[in-house]
């Protein structure tokens, strides 16, 4: 439990999701690292070319940390869900908690988790939908409806002449093998008590 929670903290050392856009004009693919405190470009000037090209179709210029609310109360929310859990790990420890904390505190994280790619998905809509009316290019679906431009939220898509990619990166892999041991060690914890109050009901029916 303890483990589970401190390998949380890679979030604030490694991206938790990456986007890549790849076409023949770019022999390298730009890339967008997401932190939970900012987003980070996976070469020196990828921001400021995908800035770029989102310019001539009227997409929004990607977001700095002081312009969502996200980055500022997502470091928190880790950081206070690994100090949680190191806690109930303890007095999980020293039999001051019963295993079932385990179980709740993996709860309270999954519920997070999920929150936090729907705010994140939420985010790709606007991002990918919102257009300027006044964009230098202004492309139509078939059916004359504005094209969208939203990256997929896992996994591959095609949009014009670009191949995007979104997949997770370290910090959500770290993040994930914490929630596994977390899990782990709540099921140890109550595979314990069973053995615990068997050998109670054994020992007493002995003695009777």
């Amino acid at each position: 439990m303890i483990m589970g929670s401190i390998l949380l903290l890679g979030l604030f050392f490694f991206p938790l999701w990456n986007i890549e856009l790849g076409a023949p004009q770019y022999p390298e693919p730009l890339g967008l690292n997401i932190h939970i405190n900012g987003l980070q470009g996976q070469s020196e000037f990828d921001i400021q070319n995908i800035d770029n090209l989102n310019h001539y179709i009227g997409m929004k210029t990607l977001p700095k940390p002081e312009d969502m609310w996200e980055f500022t109360v997502f470091p928190i929310v880790v950081g206070s869900m690994a100090a949680i859990g190191v806690l109930i790990g303890l007095l999980g420890y020293f039999d001051k908690l019963a295993y079932y904390w385990f179980f709740g505190w993996l709860a309270v994280m999954t519920i997070l988790g999920v929150l936090g790619m729907y705010d994140f998905n939420a985010w790709l809509i606007d991002y990918g939908t919102n257009l300027d009316p006044k964009a230098i290019m202004k492309l139509q679906n078939p059916d004359g409806t504005p094209m969208s431009y939203k990256p997929p939220l896992l996994g591959h898509e095609k949009m014009l002449n670009f191949d995007a990619y979104s997949y997770p990166r370290l910090g959500a892999y770290l993040m994930m093998v914490g929630m596994f041991l977390t899990l782990m060690a709540g099921f140890m914890g109550w595979k314990t008590r069973g053995k615990k109050v068997k050998s109670i009901t054994n020992g007493t029916l002995a003695t009777n």
